[in-house]
């Protein structure tokens, strides 16, 4: 089997890296001519982390990126409070991450990319796809190289403007808010505390204001202020003027620009995730505003639940794919939705709590079953004793490309080539399980 991947943002990085471990041949092309420097997505949710753990790269994840800052409010040019966007939780023995990680989009891919190239396959630039059609059987690409390839899949994971969706044909339903436009960026600023994040509101309406995060490595912040004309300057000149609006004059000097935007709200979800042999996923599937940081983590999750269904191949699997991450990427852009219309209306309450923005809550089971825990539910983490008497937690057993099969308190052998047997306690108490449960777990870490 051979795939495509169309896209070398976090989705398509990791759906390369979920097949290449398989042993699936794969080639991931990207039309940019560089790779994208700057923040963009920079919020990782805990299921984010998970996945992570999985694959591999959590531990340079951590270590590259840094917890949630304290943020300094500012009104008026004075300071009012500190806070932090959502309380910090303590790991219990089911959910290892319980708090989100803040690392640039950049370094995410980089490191992903990093973990790809160890399989032997590296993402190859200034290769656009400009044309492909399929057959029951394959799928036959063209690059903007020259090159004409033969494949039996091809997934487009080229973001929110996707030109494999749009030569599929698949309606794009939403909506772009031209109403409400944010300036984005990336810059230094001295004068503030690089440990720290800032919110510079306006005396007459504190709501209104600037943000400025702190990026991980280096001395960077990610900038945030809305635009209220028509005109938008995205230059270092641009940013700093809005600077020394809400902050006053002097308070921060503004120096190394590398990335800026200008963002619009555009809240949009494919009709479709498939046609025949064809895939869609990531932004090129659903995009979100930026509100509650769910836009590169679902992306993440799509990749992570096609990965294992494209290397089993069965039609009947496969078909999941759409049916799994469609209804997921509807709840989520919802959460995200009304989030930034509470952020809008200055509910600041709801902000903070960070409600159902984890992710760790997805569930693709039937939704008639009752149980505490059902087919379809994420498979949480639980402590374990080995049969050396060392202790180890359930995920590091779940990791690898292969499915799992829990069997609680056996009393026959097993023929599963994957197997662990528990007999701890607390992992009964976690699993809802009896003695002689058995419970399937998919390559994903969801239950079968």
């Amino acid at each position: 089997m051979n795939v495509l991947i169309a896209g070398a943002g976090p989705t398509g990085l990791t759906l390369g890296i979920e097949l290449a471990r398989r042993g699936i041949a794969v080639r991931v092309i990207d039309k940019a001519a560089e790779f994208f420097n700057g923040s963009r997505g920079d919020g990782l949710q805990p299921r984010t982390l998970e996945v992570f753990e999985d694959l591999g790269v959590l531990d340079e994840v951590l270590r590259q990126g840094r917890p949630s800052p304290l943020l300094k409010v500012h009104v008026g040019g004075r300071l009012v409070d500190e806070r932090r966007m959502g309380e910090l939780l303590e790991p219990t023995p089911d959910v290892p991450y319980p708090n989100g990680w803040m690392l640039s989009q950049s370094r995410t891919e980089r490191i992903l990319r990093d973990k790809l190239a160890e399989y032997g396959v590296k993402v190859e630039l200034d290769a656009a796809l400009v044309g492909f059609t399929q057959t029951e059987d394959a799928v036959t690409a063209e690059l903007s190289t020259g090159e004409t390839l033969t494949v039996d899949y091809l997934v487009g994971a080229d973001g929110g403007k996707s030109f494999v969706r749009k030569h599929l044909g698949i309606a794009f339903e939403g909506t772009t808010d031209d109403s409400i436009r944010m300036l984005l960026g990336d810059v230094a600023a001295d004068g503030l505390d690089h440990e720290y994040g800032y919110w510079f509101g306006a005396a007459d309406n504190p709501m209104s204001g600037i943000v400025m995060a702190p990026l991980s490595g280096g001395d960077q912040f990610q900038f945030g202020a809305p635009l209220d004309g028509d005109d938008a300057d995205t230059s270092l000149e641009g940013l700093q003027a809005v600077v020394d609006q809400f902050a006053g004059p002097g308070t921060a000097k503004l120096r190394d620009l590398t990335w800026s935007t200008v963002w619009r709200p555009n809240v949009r979800l494919a009709a479709k995730f498939r046609v025949g042999r064809v895939f869609i996923a990531g932004d090129a599937a659903h995009v979100h505003p930026p509100t509650g940081g769910q836009g590169l983590n679902t992306g993440v999750q799509d990749a992570y639940n096609l990965g294992w269904k494209l290397a089993d191949g069965r039609e009947e699997v496969l078909a999941t794919y759409e049916t799994e991450r469609r209804t997921n990427a509807q709840r989520v852009l919802g959460i995200s939705e009304d989030l930034m219309q509470k952020h809008l209306d200055g509910d600041e309450a709801a902000l903070e709590r960070g409600e159902n923005t984890r992710q760790l809550d997805i569930s693709y089971r039937d939704p008639s079953d009752t149980r505490p825990l059902a087919p379809g539910d994420r498979a949480p983490d639980a402590p374990l004793v080995d049969a050396a008497g060392n202790k180890v937690r359930l995920f590091e057993l779940l990791r690898g490309p292969h499915e799992t099969l829990l069997r609680f308190a056996p009393t026959t052998a097993s023929t599963h080539p994957h197997t662990v047997d528990i007999t701890s306690p607390e992992a009964f108490a976690i699993y809802h399980a009896e003695p002689g449960d058995e419970i399937l777990v998919r390559p994903d870490g969801y239950l079968a």
